[in-house]
């Protein structure tokens, strides 16, 4: 874990954040996406990703983010400089798969399985390029300083339900 101490001063947090608070506080999605260099934005959808991103493994990174508890969820933290890694369409369909296989017979995934089948993911194809920790420290940090508030503030409840009704089909 010594590589990702420059992460540990940022908190995963469920769902969509319209912008981070001087805790970080956001999804793991969305701090994979300042990790990587992006400009800072929402992540209410997987497809609101940059297409550097593997859509099926940040599915689901999201899914594992916002059903863990606090607890839990903070051991995602290695896994964000992670996600910037995606292949060709046969790759991305063979994670999707992958992903399918080890998650389907599972209502609510147990939070352990979840980063089983996010490790096993995560090893076909493509591996995310190795972001230097430094970079990656100072842009935390520099989005960090932009915060307005000591923590991030969720989107909307009326979102969130929504989100929440259609992943829940999606996975069903």
């Amino acid at each position: 874990m010594n590589t990702f101490d420059h992460l540990l001063n940022w908190t995963l947090k469920r769902g969509s954040h319209p912008f981070p608070g001087l805790d970080g506080g956001t999804c793991i999605n969305e701090a994979a996406l300042v990790a990587a260099g992006f400009e800072y934005k929402p992540i209410r959808t997987v497809e609101s990703m940059p297409e550097c991103f593997s859509r099926p493994i940040c599915r689901l990174a999201m899914m594992l983010n916002d059903y863990a508890n606090d607890t839990d969820r903070q051991r995602l933290l290695p896994y964000v400089t992670r996600l910037a890694c995606a292949d060709t369409p046969e790759v991305e369909a063979e994670r999707a798969a992958y992903i399918h296989r080890y998650t389907q017979s599972h209502y609510l995934l147990p939070f352990e399985i979840g980063l089983e089948v996010l490790e096993g993911a995560l090893a076909i194809g493509r591996q995310a390029d190795a972001f230097p920790a430094e970079e990656v420290k100072v842009r935390m940090a520099t989005v960090q300083a932009q915060a307005t508030t000591p923590t991030s503030v969720p989107d909307t409840p009326l979102f969130a339900k929504i989100k929440k009704w259609l992943t829940t089909k999606e996975t069903a």
